[in-house]
């Protein structure tokens, strides 16, 4: 699997029509993947329309949480955290589709994570993050210490253009961004910014 590029999360706040504008100017501006994570909001509606928003622009959809609903939707994979389900179990039931795992600050469980079958890593919060305030933090050391796993590595938690370079530096392969994308005057400008880093 190649991810490289903005990793789009889905923001929590706002009506459907108000995010569907959103992910379409994000699209514009040419993120490498979307996940969308709404959490207790989540529905195969919204869903729907998301993924058919990605699916024109070739960009892939990935569901957090929620393998069931990544199927309904025909998704093109699942993003899953600490507390979301078995990995291998996963695995078997999205067969040839994404599975991302998020693995903190743990190397460790990065390593169990590939071997049940992650296609790809998260870590973080890799900085101080508005959206998850209280969530442990991950050195940036971690992702040189993961390229051994031979999977690609995305950096979450509190990233900005402005610190960016520097996760890219350390080994980063993807950014996770939700504020500093979404919360932008110009989401479509913030996302070809973003771009930038990535060809530089």
């Amino acid at each position: 699997m190649k991810l490289r590029g903005l990793y789009a999360i889905t923001p929590e706040s706002g009506e459907s029509a108000v995010l569907l504008g959103q992910v379409a100017r994000a699209l514009e501006g040419g993120i490498a993947c979307l996940q969308y994570r709404r959490k207790a909001r989540q529905s195969t509606r919204e869903a729907l329309a998301l993924a058919a928003l990605c699916r024109a622009s070739g960009v892939p959809f990935i569901v957090n949480d929620d393998v069931g609903l990544a199927l309904a939707v025909n998704a093109d994979g699942v993003h899953l955290g600490r507390d979301d389900g078995d990995v291998a179990t996963a695995r078997l039931k999205l067969k040839e589709k994404l599975l991302g795992v998020s693995c903190y600050d743990s190397l460790a469980a990065a390593r169990g994570a590939v071997e049940a079958g992650a296609d790809y890593i998260a870590f973080g919060s890799v900085f101080a993050s508005p959206t998850k305030p209280g969530a442990v933090r991950a050195p940036l050391s971690l992702f040189s210490e993961a390229r051994s796993l031979g999977v690609p590595l995305a950096a979450i938690g509190g990233i900005t253009l402005e610190n960016a370079p520097q996760v890219l530096a350390a080994g980063a392969d993807a950014l996770a961004v939700i504020s500093d994308l979404f919360d932008a005057a110009d989401v479509a400008g913030r996302a070809r910014a973003y771009g930038k880093l990535f060809r530089q």
